[in-house]
């Protein structure tokens, strides 16, 4: 896809960044090249390819949950400035 620096200053304008016609001459060529690599990439076949949320088809290993510190929620409540029944009291926020 053809790029112009008018182009590159339209889409700097979109996302609100500011340059100048020197930068946005000097981006063309490598935003070009960018949607070169887009368009050979929507060119490829994936018709009979599967989905995947991650290239490797492993699980993620999970620590054993284990208790390692021991309950310190009194002396945590004690400067709180609302505490009933062992939770924190807010102010409400939603009507």
């Amino acid at each position: 896809m053809a790029l112009d620096p008018e182009d590159v200053r339209r889409a700097a304008h979109l996302a609100r960044l500011g340059l100048d016609d020197d930068e946005a001459a000097g981006y063309v060529q490598d935003l070009s090249r960018i949607l070169d690599m887009a368009d050979r990439l929507q060119a490829v076949d994936t018709e009979h390819v599967a989905p995947l949320a991650h290239s490797l088809d492993t699980t993620q290993r999970l620590r054993a949950d284990e208790v390692t510190e021991p309950n310190q929620r009194e002396r945590f409540q004690r400067c709180a400035p609302a505490v009933e029944d062992g939770l924190y009291l807010v102010p409400r926020v939603v009507e």
